[in-house]
């Protein structure tokens, strides 16, 4: 695995491991990009919120 995949798995892990401060995170990246667009892309934004909070939330996130 290459450099960015193993930093992608050390993020996990820490997301993991602070769940309630990796939901801060999420919830500023999908505010900043929800504000750059105009709201836009608001549907899509919540949907990949979620997707990410599962991730780490829930383990539902995919293992390569």
């Amino acid at each position: 695995m290459g450099k960015l995949g193993d930093m992608m798995n050390k993020a996990k892990q820490m997301a993991k491991g602070h769940p309630d401060q990796a939901d801060k995170g999420v919830s500023g990246a999908e505010r900043m990009a929800d504000e750059r667009t105009g709201n836009k892309y608001d549907a899509k934004t919540d949907k990949a919120a979620d997707t990410v909070r599962r991730s780490y939330r829930d383990g539902g996130g995919t293992q390569r």
